[in-house]
């Protein structure tokens, strides 16, 4: 982010609901100039008017991340209205909850445009402005289902792992080119957003997070930190930590709790409305905001985070509580 720029301009995809609805809020905060990228208008009307009353100016974009001319038109209009691009967040995506050999390969292929594909097509857009200035961040919003896939979601998850090594590719051309160009990737953890609500499914019961989501704000924070704090990568949650350490020990292992745990673990027992609508290749009518179904269940901060963002003065105080214990032994010897 550039600190010399009292009112900087982020542009975030997904903007209208879920992470990408709460991310805007959150930069609203600063005072931030935010481009709004998404396809639903009464989302996006909705987030515009939260991002005036937090201090913020927004300027809608409505387009689909998908279609990469669509996002440079956005980006092209946003640098001509608010100014040159700060920070871009990468957060739209779809999603499918089937088996893989239930789905369509037309499904699997909008997915892999959205949650892929949007993310490159925005980081793109981003680079293409970011690298000549030799300033500028951008965030790929990823998830924990980019190191450890799990059953109904094949589609999501190698969307997510395929974003990771996009990521790790252009973030070593960057260093490489001595840039001063930041790229991170925030992983999440599940998140209680309407995604629950309208994600397409083609199985019998209301789908729902597989673990205890967290609200969110919670995820806002992440991307908002990783977005300044020049680190390769953000892990949010310890449900995240777990996820990809338990996948790098035991990854067979862990194929066989997900076969027997994950299936029924991402169903409630709400069957499925035959009048359900999914957003897969049109927005659902209506302002969703940030929030899905699960406010009960959903974790409103983070340990982990505050440890991950308060890493370097806890290393120092172990340091110096180091330091302090061997000078006493000494003086006691």
């Amino acid at each position: 982010m550039d600190k010399t720029n009292s009112k900087p301009v982020v542009v975030v995809t997904g903007a209208s609901a879920g992470v990408g609805r709460a991310t805007i809020r959150r930069f609203a905060q600063d005072g931030a100039k935010i481009g709004l990228i998404a396809r639903g208008r009464d989302g996006l009307e909705g987030a515009m008017r939260e991002v005036e009353q937090a201090g913020g100016e927004g300027l809608i974009c409505q387009c689909d991340v998908a279609d990469a001319g669509a996002v440079e038109d956005a980006a092209t209009r946003i640098e001509q209205e608010l100014g040159p691009v700060d920070v871009w967040i990468n957060a739209a995506f779809a999603g499918v909850l089937s088996r893989f050999v239930d789905m369509s390969l037309e499904d699997y292929e909008r997915v892999t445009k959205v949650t892929y594909l949007g993310q490159v097509h925005g980081t793109y857009a981003a680079l293409k402005r970011m690298v000549p200035r030799d300033r500028g961040s951008i965030v790929l919003v990823g998830s924990a289902l980019a190191y450890r896939g799990i059953p109904l979601q094949s589609a999501y998850c190698g969307a997510k792992h395929a974003i990771q090594g996009f990521h790790d590719s252009v973030r070593s051309e960057l260093l490489h080119d001595k840039s001063r160009v930041r790229i991170s990737m925030v992983q999440l953890p599940g998140v209680n957003t309407p995604q629950f609500d309208w994600i397409k499914t083609n199985l019998p019961m209301q789908p729902k997070p597989a673990s205890a989501p967290y609200q969110p704000e919670v995820a806002a924070e992440a991307i908002h930190f990783a977005a300044s704090a020049g680190r390769k990568e953000v892990k949010l949650g310890w449900p995240t930590l777990q996820s990809v350490w338990g996948d790098r020990f035991a990854s067979p292992v862990l194929d066989r709790y997900l076969a027997s745990t994950a299936v029924s673990g991402q169903q409630t027992d709400e069957p499925v409305s035959p009048d359900r609508r999914h957003n897969l290749y049109e927005p659902v009518a209506g302002d969703h905001g940030a929030h899905g179904s699960f406010d009960a269940k959903a974790k409103r901060r983070s340990s982990q985070l505050w440890l991950t963002k308060n890493r370097a003065p806890l290393a120092i105080g172990a340091g110096l509580i180091g330091i302090a214990t061997a000078v006493a032994r000494l003086w006691r010897r």
